[in-house]
């Protein structure tokens, strides 16, 4: 299965729903299950300012709060960009939630107002497992599930 037909799979799934946490508990299952580079797969939610919050994710046990100032996390949630990281040891501040981590993708999440709600942060085993094309065909199923929110 392609990125478009995950994309199919993901907007049917959500078609009608408008709570961001039922969102995404569904996404993160379904990305997780749509391919083996994806060891972690899950959502971290703005409580307050400054403060990301673990949410609905697959995988091993997450970090409980991240600030903004700490990790790969935070660095996409105080930059509002996204963070393709290749190797976890190289980045100034990386949080080892789980040893085995080895490379990072996580992309902020908006609502259809223009807040950010959470980053969605994917955690591979392998080095260097994710690409541009990842980045920007999940940036896209996330800017149209959440936009209703």
């Amino acid at each position: 299965m392609g990125y478009d037909e995950l994309h199919k799979r993901i907007a049917a799934l959500c078609a009608g729903e408008t709570d961001p946490v039922a969102l995404m508990a569904t996404l993160a299952c379904e990305v997780h299950q749509f391919d083996d580079r994806f060891d972690w797969t899950g959502f971290y939610r703005v409580v307050a300012p400054g403060l990301l919050k673990v949410g609905p994710y697959q995988g091993g046990h997450g970090c409980l709060t991240i600030p903004f100032e700490r990790g790969v996390c935070g660095a996409a949630a105080r930059s509002g960009s996204v963070q393709l990281v290749d190797d976890v040891e190289a980045f100034a501040g990386h949080i080892a939630c789980a040893a085995s981590t080895r490379s990072e993708l996580v992309l902020p999440v908006w609502n259809g107002a223009g807040d950010l709600i959470a980053v969605f942060d994917i955690d591979s085993d392998k080095p260097a497992a994710f690409t541009e094309e990842d980045a920007e065909a999940l940036a896209a199923i996330l800017a149209e599930v959440f936009a209703p929110c």
